[in-house]
């Protein structure tokens, strides 16, 4: 087996994009992009749907290989890592996952200590301990012995995020972790996800609304038709402007108390 590499502590949670291109079937859907990811962030990427956010992601994951440039995970070159250590440093949280047997939401969040002990092997205590404490961190031990598929979509998109924390992995990408999600549910996960990033997980997610974006996100990113157009604190990427190059609208940005902002179709 491929011996694990020492990782900096300093380096833990770092991402970085590195000019990635990606080409598919004569497309080139990525065309440069370079992105940091830095941990204690909340990063949204916001894009129109074909503008390549799916493609990053899946890069990102290790999933593909770019056509060009280079992706680094703790300081280390993602294309020198195992499947195995890649998902010791990354977990992914997909936007819709369904199991077509009777797993119990405990049996989904144990899956994500697969990882570190092998397809083959028991949960130890140590395996055990951990999921009852993920469990409870997102406040959903009373959901542990329901049948995953039977809860509702909030609920299940926290049992995925508590799988993904059983992982250990320091950072965290996130499909549309709102879609589908009422405005509780949305509410509740966003909130989950800053007090992770302010223990000093980084967390990527990709979305369609600019409103939600804005307040639960430390920094933005643009992706406009493969490139990063822009990023930065919400505040200095989020505008009308904004809103012009990513859907193609035009859009009022009315600000309130407390930094507050709300868009408005015109």
């Amino acid at each position: 087996m491929q011996r694990e590499r020492q990782t900096d502590v300093s380096s833990a949670g770092r991402v970085e994009a590195r000019d990635l291109h990606f080409r598919f079937d004569q497309r080139e859907i990525l065309k440069g992009v370079s992105l940091v990811l830095e941990p204690g962030e909340v990063v949204s990427l916001l894009g129109a749907n074909g503008a390549g956010k799916t493609t990053l992601l899946r890069l990102l994951l290790g999933l593909v290989s770019p056509t060009q440039g280079q992706v680094f995970v703790d300081g280390s070159p993602l294309a020198s890592l195992s499947s195995r250590q890649i998902a010791t440093r990354v977990a992914y949280v997909p936007q819709v996952h369904m199991t077509p047997f009777p797993f119990t939401v405990r049996d989904v969040v144990t899956m994500g200590r697969l990882p570190r002990n092998g397809l083959l092997s028991s949960p130890s205590r140590t395996d055990r301990d951990m999921v009852e404490r993920v469990l409870e961190k997102l406040d959903i031990s009373r959901l542990a012995d329901r049948i995953y598929s039977e809860i509702s979509g909030g609920e299940r998109q926290l049992a995925l995020i508590a799988r993904a924390l059983a992982q250990e992995a320091p950072t965290l990408i996130l499909d549309e972790p709102f879609a589908n999600l009422d405005f509780g549910y949305q509410t509740i996960v966003a909130r989950h996800l800053k007090d992770l990033a302010k223990e000093g997980h980084t967390i990527l997610m990709t979305g369609h609304d600019p409103q939600f974006a804005f307040h639960a996100s430390s920094r933005i990113a643009l992706l406009v038709d493969g490139r990063v157009e822009k990023a930065g604190p919400p505040a200095q990427v989020l505008d009308s402007g904004a809103m012009r190059k990513l859907y193609g609208i035009d859009v009022e940005c009315v600000s309130f108390a407390e930094g507050r902002v709300a868009f408005f179709p015109k």
